[in-house]
This record gives structure tokens, C-alpha cells and sequence, in this order.
């Protein structure tokens, strides 16, 4: 690796993990063309999810400080056994959010052989393709009004499988999830908070789950300053992106993101079947 190479996959990680495009997808096919598969640690690659984690963390810092503290609350009316009515919506989004986290675990016994197949770049340029069908299909759907307040525990279950099916590189996590929120009727602006939110632990699970395999593999502490050029770049080009998508929410349209999913699709078969 170098500094030039940290850079540009960490400007990929930023737009793709955000913009629904696929961050997993692009970075597989960056490292096919840079030929760097064998060079990009994994430490390196659990350092660049971290620096969009901290993206979320800034864009939704006010919505994660009142969950936190409707956490606490939460917990103290449960010692009085006591709850308020209604719920008050920050303690509904942490419900929500663990619901749709569940689905995850189902993952987790094949984890190693999903992540396999972003080295399979026809793999990788269909399920690109089948992203753009779904991002197509999210502009066909009625507006809906579901916020935080009306979502209900299934909702948050077909929100969550869509984030589990995500897990397959070229599909994207923040696609899948914005259009299975439409399909259950979310409001636009929510369905993107909400798999932002939801993303959190997420990320900090898969990167627990990762950081011991990195560890193991061997961690060259030498290059560190490499790694935080990528790092900083991801953070700071995803914050941006998170931004971005929320004003493309209030237009309510993702059709550019579906025509751009299936030239790349269609270019990745290409590429992979000249060269």
C-alpha cells in the first residue's frame, strides 16, 4: 500500500458506505483494478469502517445523546415499573434499533463465506445490478408517514433482514435498508436516520468480530500514519455523503443512484470478462 492507495479507499469507503451504492462492492473492485488485494491489511479495512462510524456519530450526534439518555431513563422506570405514555420516541428508536439488529445473527455462522465472495468480481458486478433494481424500485413506492412514533417491531424485523441480506458484498447496506424502510412505509427522511442509526451497531459488531482476525493476521504498526490518511479521508467524505443523501431524501428520488448501480455492474462483468 501507499499513501496515494490508503487515500483512495478511504474516498471510496466515504461515498459508497453512505450513498447507496456499495461501499463493500467498490472497495473489492478498487482493489481488483489497483491490484491490491493482497496488499490492503485487515486491519486497514476495520480502521476505515471505524472512520465512517465516526461520520454517523457527528451527522446524528444530537438523535444518539438522546437516546442515550432516554436509555437511562428507560431503565430507571423499569426499576419503578413505571413507563410513560407515550413512549417517548428516542426510547422507541433504541427498541426499534435492537429489533432490527437481530437479524444479523443469522449471518454470523457464514460470515466468512459471504465476505469470500467480494473476491468473485461477476459476483460482485450482478449484485450491483440487482442493487440499482432496488433503489429503482424505492422511487415506485407511495410516500410514507411512518416516523420513530409509528413503526411497529415488524417493521423494524424487515428493515433488519434487509440489513442481513446487505452483508453481501455489492449489495449495499444503506440501499437495501432506505428501501425496505419505504416498502414498510417509513417517511423518506426517517428511513434514512433510521439506517443510519441502525448501522451503528453494526459496524461495531462486525468490527469486533473483525479486529481479532486483523490482529491475528499481523498489524504493522509502522504504517499507521498510512492507514489514518485513509481513515480521515472516509470520515470526512462520509459525513458529507450522509448529508448529501438527506437532501436527495426530501426530493424523495434515488433513481440516479439505480442508473449509476447498473453501469457499474455492467462495466465490473465487462472488465472481468476482458480481462
Amino acid at each position: 500500500m501507499t499513501y496515494l492507495s490508503s487515500f483512495l479507499l478511504g474516498l471510496i469507503q466515504g461515498v459508497a458506505e453512505f450513498l447507496p451504492i456499495s461501499s463493500s462492492g467498490h472497495l473489492a473492485i478498487a482493489q481488483n483494478l489497483l491490484n491490491l488485494q493482497a496488499e490492503v491489511p485487515e486491519f486497514y479495512d476495520v480502521l476505515l469502517h471505524l472512520g465512517t462510524l465516526l461520520a454517523v456519530f457527528v451527522a446524528y450526534w444530537q438523535d444518539i445523546v438522546d437516546m442515550v439518555g432516554e436509555f437511562f431513563r428507560g431503565a430507571g422506570d423499569l426499576v419503578r415499573r413505571s413507563t410513560p405514555t407515550p413512549v417517548p420516541p428516542a426510547r422507541r428508536m433504541i427498541v426499534l434499533i435492537v429489533i432490527a439488529t437481530l437479524p444479523l445473527f443469522a449471518v454470523l455462522p457464514i460470515r466468512k463465506s459471504v465476505q469470500g465472495l467480494g473476491d468473485n468480481m461477476v459476483f460482485i458486478g450482478a449484485a450491483l445490478i440487482v442493487t440499482g433494481f432496488l433503489l429503482f424500485a424505492s422511487d415506485l413506492m407511495r410516500k410514507g408517514r411512518k416516523t420513530e412514533r409509528h413503526a411497529t417491531w415488524l417493521d423494524a424485523i424487515v428493515v433488519g433482514i434487509g440489513q442481513a441480506i446487505a452483508t453481501v458484498p455489492g449489495i449495499s447496506r444503506s440501499g437495501m435498508t432506505i428501501t425496505a424502510g419505504c416498502f414498510c412505509g417509513f417517511e423518506r427522511k426517517f428511513a434514512v436516520r433510521f439506517s443510519f442509526l441502525m448501522s451503528i451497531p453494526a459496524i461495531l459488531g462486525a468490527n469486533i468480530l473483525s479486529l481479532a482476525d486483523a490482529i491475528d493476521a499481523g498489524v504493522n504498526w509502522a504504517e499507521l500514519p498510512m492507514y489514518l490518511v485513509g481513515v480521515v479521508t472516509a470520515a470526512v467524505v462520509g459525513y458529507l455523503c450522509i448529508r448529501l443523501l438527506k437532501m436527495i431524501a426530501d426530493k424523495g428520488k434515488f433513481g440516479f443512484f439505480a442508473y449509476y448501480c447498473w453501469a457499474v455492474g455492467v462495466l465490473t462483468l465487462v472488465l472481468n470478462a476482458v480481462k
